[in-house]
């Protein structure tokens, strides 16, 4: 027993010990996930009000509650590490949002077409505007209790209307 003790506070010093593997004084190593660039996938994007984003062949992003409808089937495509490019695979628009935070469909992808994606604590993903910020805040993509999209300006991470769970398509 006193020798495990001794074992246990020997390795807690060395552990402590200037250049140790988890000391906050050591260099760390960048990271590199080329991997994951370039990423295709295909989902249905279902909103935590109940609704699928889709973009209808006139490139209007509006929610629906019919899972099986063409037009909700997204791409999503990895730019780089956490950011994505969406893409309704059914009418080819992108999805977009403008300076004042209005979704739209593009049918050019753009700077406006990029969305940083974040896995959320609770399971869902939220998509903002890498490009767009309101004073300072970034703007979300995010669906209405309506199925109506939701101007980025007037969104914050922690809304609901912004939670999505992207579902595979069978």
């Amino acid at each position: 027993m006193c020798g495990r003790l001794w074992l246990g506070l020997a390795w807690l010093l060395l552990a402590r010990a200037p250049g140790a593997a988890g000391a906050p004084s050591s260099p760390r190593r960048p990271r590199s996930y080329p991997h994951l660039e370039g990423d295709v996938r295909w989902r249905r994007l279902f909103s935590s009000t109940h609704f699928f984003l889709r973009v209808d062949p006139s490139g209007r992003v509006q929610g629906t509650r019919w899972r099986h409808t063409p037009d909700s089937v997204i791409e999503i495509r990895s730019i780089r590490v956490g950011v994505v490019a969406l893409r309704a695979v059914h009418t080819g628009f992108f999805v977009a949002m403008s300076r004042r935070g209005h979704l739209y469909g593009s049918r050019i992808y753009s700077a406006h077409c990029r969305f940083r994606e974040r896995i959320e604590e609770n399971g869902y993903n939220t998509y903002a505007s890498l490009r767009w910020r309101q004073r300072g805040r970034p703007m979300f993509l995010a669906l209405d209790g309506r199925g109506a999209p939701r101007r980025g300006d007037r969104t914050r991470r922690h809304h609901l209307s912004t939670h999505f769970l992207p579902v595979l398509v069978s």
